[in-house]
């Protein structure tokens, strides 16, 4: 449902949203630097704070319905992130770029995200208040999802370019090395363009896939356009200090794939019932809503979520210890 919150309190957080983005972006770009352990963990650790801090002022100006799908939506969104940041390393590899230069090519793949996920709430708000039969396609989509990451989890292994950058490769002319972070250089005094700007265009459509999977995941969990972009938003900050604290660590997480199908099948049944329950189509019971289909509370999603995400980790790091183990002996 879309809630009544105050105006003014939604204008303020969009603004200061806005403005520590801008304030990011400005650090990045003054000084890119390869972050340390402690730098990385200790921007996480603000991020994550200020998402649980941000759920507890919605619940005060609110209640408790706008806040529980704010922190569902936000743990939803950023178990997914964590999952791309998979794709995100094997682009950087690829396209090997330095190290102290990846901190703004995450930056800029933040910024793109959430400008492509804007325009898909915008849309998809306008598109499920004048269609609610949607949901059985969001509905549909996600647990085929879930079915594709559950049977092929191996998918994100591999990078391959999509047909743009492929034909940005043949158009350009592009130089054979990075500039200091730059999309232009000259070489011989021509002007030439970077490999950074491939990257750049990499990042960006992989974020426009990204899209795909998340906004119709959040929706079956806040009809708010307003909560699902926060969401979003709190989900991607720290994003970037994330891939860095993370490093090795996101090999670890085996099981990571599992418990984002459990979640992403778990929503994709929620929404179907919920278009069951306002159904409109004419050829399912004369097109009346089922009210016997059940509802599934939103403490019923944040519980699903958390265990998902919990028994998903535990388990990984014991697997990986126990096959450390077995190596060493």
């Amino acid at each position: 449902m879309t809630h009544e919150l105050p105006y003014v309190f939604e204008a303020a957080s969009l603004v200061a949203v806005v403005v520590l983005l801008a304030a990011d972006l400005l650090i990045v770009g003054r000084r890119p630097h390869v972050p340390s352990m402690k730098e990385s963990g200790l921007w996480v650790a603000f991020y994550v704070a200020l998402a649980i801090v941000f759920g507890v002022v919605v619940w005060l100006v609110g209640g408790g319905a706008p806040a529980g799908e704010f922190f569902a939506g936000w743990l939803t969104e950023y178990s997914l992130s964590v999952d791309n940041l998979f794709v995100f390393v094997i682009i950087m590899t690829k396209f090997a770029v330095p190290r102290q230069y990846q901190q703004k090519v995450l930056m800029v793949g933040i910024i793109t995200a959430l400008v492509l996920r804007a325009i898909f709430i915008l849309v998809g708000a306008a598109v499920i208040n004048q269609f609610v039969w949607v949901f059985y396609l969001f509905g549909a989509f996600l647990i085929y999802t879930a079915v594709k990451l559950v049977a092929g989890g191996e998918e994100d292994e591999e990078f391959k370019e999509n047909a743009v950058i492929r034909s940005l490769r043949r158009v350009l002319p592009l130089s054979a090395h990075y500039d200091e972070g730059r999309i232009r250089t000259t070489v011989d005094g021509k002007r030439l363009w970077t490999p950074m700007i491939v990257v750049f265009l990499a990042i960006g459509s992989t974020d426009l896939l990204f899209a795909f999977d998340s906004i119709p995941a959040i929706f079956g969990l806040t009809k708010d356009p307003f909560i699902v972009f926060t969401a979003n938003v709190f989900a991607l900050m720290g994003l970037r200090q994330l891939y860095f604290l993370l490093g090795g660590l996101l090999e670890r997480l085996v099981y990571l794939p599992i418990a984002l199908a459990v979640i992403l099948g778990f929503i994709g049944v929620k929404l179907i019932l919920e278009a069951l329950h306002e159904n409109t189509l004419p050829f399912i019971n004369g097109g009346q809503g089922i009210h016997a289909v059940p509802e599934v509370p939103i403490w019923l999603s944040l519980v699903v979520i958390l265990a998902s995400l919990a028994i998903a980790t535990v388990a990984s790091l014991a697997k990986t210890r126990r096959e450390a183990a077995a190596v060493d002996a």
